[in-house]
């Protein structure tokens, strides 16, 4: 059994689907109802950059969910793939509103607006040059959490991402991250400073949590039978109203993407299919157990290959 994983943020890369778009009337559909439904030129800015405004988070959300999902729907219309054999589908952090829609919970064109508006009140909730995050590298995470603990009185750190064994993201303010900078380094505890310019999935997004609440309560949850895993309890979430809750919460909740991996593995899975820009998740499922076998899709030969795995 397989299941399919869809990157977040991070990913992104100026000309990421190009072949694809080139290629595929399909795909030059989707790409220009974008632009329609944004108001807002994100083909040209995907396709061509500058980097810079492609990494700005209300630029960088829907334009990932753009290209997952191209590329979702191409393997669907083009490719005959069939996702009814699909064990479970999940994404990390945004790239979890790209398995809603790819698992049919949610339309196009809302999840498009919705990502725009996260992206949006996520950028706004900590002043830009405040607030960042940290990746920390070859440590577990018991340790980190005890380091947090023995801290709490000198600075304000929070766990953002369990991502895999030996790969743990931090949040938090930039004068806090440095002390906690030069605690991991007196521990001889690798990290590095991520450009990103907002402390995603903590407390300090609390204003975009309040933004987002009525946003999310207004979508349109469409019935779907698909398994969707939550980044929140990284286990299955399938009624409209806990999806919702769920989406809330996660905002300022830790990414549970080593859980969700887990137990997609304990439940069946077998084989991931990461489907959007870069191969980021397939590291990260690799250090989390090397007996899975993961494939990731950026080319048409990526298809084809895995075409004659899985014979759809």
């Amino acid at each position: 059994m397989f299941s399919l994983i869809f990157p977040g943020q991070g990913s992104q890369t100026v000309g990421m689907g190009k072949e694809f778009y080139d290629k595929f009337d399909r795909v030059k559909n989707i790409f220009n109802k974008a632009d329609e439904v944004l108001n807002f030129p994100i083909k040209k800015l995907i396709l061509e950059g500058p980097k810079d405004q492609l990494d700005l988070t209300e630029n960088t959300q829907p334009a990932i969910f753009l290209v997952g999902y191209s590329i979702f729907t191409l393997l669907t219309k083009e490719f005959a793939f069939d996702d009814t054999k699909v064990k479970f589908f999940a994404g990390h952090s945004l790239g979890e509103y790209t398995a809603l829609t790819s698992a049919g919970f949610l339309n196009f064109e809302e999840t498009l607006t919705i990502l725009k508006k996260r992206g949006q009140a996520m950028q706004s909730s900590v002043p830009k040059g405040e607030g960042g995050m940290i990746a920390v590298l070859g440590s577990k995470i018991e340790i980190i959490e005890n380091l947090l603990k023995e801290n709490s009185g000198i600075y304000e750190c929070f766990i953002a991402n369990d991502n895999s064994e030996g790969q743990i993201v931090l949040s938090g303010k930039l004068e806090n991250l440095k002390k906690l900078n030069f605690d991991l380094k007196k521990n001889m505890i690798k990290n590095i400073l991520l450009p990103v310019s907002a402390p995603f999935h903590c407390k300090l997004m609390n204003k975009a949590t309040s933004i987002m609440k009525s946003e999310i309560e207004k979508l349109n949850f469409l019935s779907s039978k698909k398994n969707l895993i939550s980044n929140v309890t990284g286990e299955i979430m399938n009624e409209t109203s806990e999806i919702k809750n769920l989406l809330i919460q996660q905002i300022e909740s830790k990414v549970k993407w080593r859980e969700s991996i887990k137990y997609m593995i304990e439940n069946g899975t077998k084989d991931f299919i990461e489907i959007g820009p870069g191969k980021v998740l397939s590291g990260l499922v690799k250090r989390i157990d090397r007996g899975v076998k993961v494939s990731a899709i950026n080319t048409e030969e990526d298809i084809n290959n895995l075409k004659k795995i899985y014979g759809f």
